[in-house]
């Protein structure tokens, strides 16, 4: 989720003071990777062992900073290494000089110290330049051509006359302009060029997603045994305690059938009564299994419904952009994180309106859920969101919370799966 939507001359002059703030970041990097090359040089007469880890924990946090920009202030996120291995006070330097130089990471983020100043630095710069430049022609030329000799030159321009300075005058605007529109381009592109230097390697996020998927595996085993818990004790205490009554009910009304009617006949509207309230228990029951509608109308018009009965006092807007539907289980699980969502919505936030947006792409399953709230919520402070990423978990897919102070909030989950 982006912030509070801004006027694109805004997002522009934002976009062009963060390329300053990386500009200056990669001219810092590579005095960090000077450190750790020199303690690499020293290794062999020892001194290295001793300089290389509290060089390597300095590159580690320049390379932190550069993965929690790229996600910040681009969208692009950046699987972060292992840390750093021989943290350990009690380990000795060349205990940890040694775990720090098998580490793929520590390697990942050298190679890194030593291009960003050349492409990641030239990325961000050209904007700057082109911004630069094209004020000097603006903004300083129609004022200096008459005080310079006939050798003043702007770009291609021999600013000499009147007409030329106009020129030089436009050609700065252009300029100016042109590198405030590519200022957001080349620092999302910055941000990708970090990401392919920086992110964990392969191997690290193949284990990462391994160990995941076996703990939501145990978890949703869990989860399956407690929920098969609770409709066997739903259906002992709700419709089988109503069905147990109805049959008694039925004895008494058939013995009293021939010796008072009247009773009987009452008897008889209590059984119906009871009839009617253990469908209801049935078919609340199912509801929480799988909604009718999910299966009959798709989980679009599903969650429409959902929206009107459990939440009337709220204005929901539903854009379903499916082009087909998924598997049955993801559906459900999209179906039940969208409800548990939209709940949180409306008892914390204090929004007023909400927006749901369900699409598919790239082989995910993307559904947001956006408030006009207070903002300010927080997944690791129960929120109730916790559990929706819990059950996202069981289909390996994940959830992104944005909500500044102010609002508003977004809530992203994704699923992988392919549509029908």
């Amino acid at each position: 989720m982006s912030d509070k939507p801004r006027p694109a001359a805004a997002r522009a002059g934002i976009a062009l003071g963060r390329c300053q703030l990386a500009s200056l970041h990669a001219l810092a990097v590579p005095a960090v990777g000077a450190l750790v090359v020199l303690a690499l040089l020293l290794v062999p007469v020892g001194v290295g062992l001793w300089l290389l880890p509290p060089a390597a924990r300095a590159l580690r946090a320049m390379s932190d900073i550069a993965r929690s920009r790229a996600d910040r202030w681009s969208g692009v996120p950046v699987d972060p290494p292992e840390p750093l291995p021989g943290r350990d006070r009690a380990a000795s330097g060349p205990r940890r000089a040694g775990a720090i130089l098998g580490d793929d990471g520590f390697w990942r983020d050298v190679v890194w110290a030593w291009l960003e100043p050349g492409v990641g630095g030239l990325l961000v710069a050209v904007p700057l330049a082109l911004v630069e430049y094209g004020a000097f022609g603006a903004l300083v030329q129609p004022f200096v051509w008459r005080l310079l000799d006939d050798g003043n030159w702007y770009a291609f321009i021999p600013v000499s006359s009147t007409a030329a300075m106009l020129a030089a005058l436009l050609l700065g605007l252009a300029l100016a302009v042109t590198g405030l529109l590519l200022a957001p381009v080349l620092l999302r592109l910055h941000a990708r060029w970090s990401r392919w230097l920086l992110a964990a390697p392969r191997a690290t996020r193949l284990a990462r997603r391994v160990a995941r998927l076996t703990d939501t595996r145990t978890r949703a085993l869990d989860i399956q045994a407690a929920e098969l818990r609770r409709i066997e004790r739903d259906l002992h205490d709700g419709a089988q305690a109503r069905l147990v009554a109805l049959g008694m009910t039925l004895d008494r009304a058939t013995r009293l059938l021939e010796t008072d009617p009247g009773t009987a006949r009452e008897l008889l509207l209590d059984v119906r009564g009871t009839s009617e309230r253990a469908l209801a228990d049935l078919r609340d029951l199912v509801h929480g299994i799988h909604p009718p509608v999910l299966t009959d109308r798709g989980l679009g018009d599903a969650v429409r419904s959902l929206a009107l009965d459990s939440f009337p006092a709220l204005d929901v807007h539903v854009e379903d952009r499916l082009t087909g539907r998924p598997p049955a289980p993801v559906e459900a699980a999209a179906y039940f994180a969208l409800s548990e969502a939209l709940t949180n919505a409306a008892k914390h936030s204090g929004a007023r309106e909400l927006r749901v947006a369900l699409t598919h792409r790239d082989a995910l399953l993307r559904f947001a859920v956006t408030d006009d709230g207070r903002g300010g919520a927080d997944v690791s402070r129960g929120t109730g969101l916790a559990g929706v990423r819990r059950r996202l978990d069981t289909f390996d897919g994940t959830l992104d919370l944005r909500s500044p102070p102010g609002g508003p909030t977004t809530v992203t989950m994704e699923i992988p799966c392919a549509l029908s």
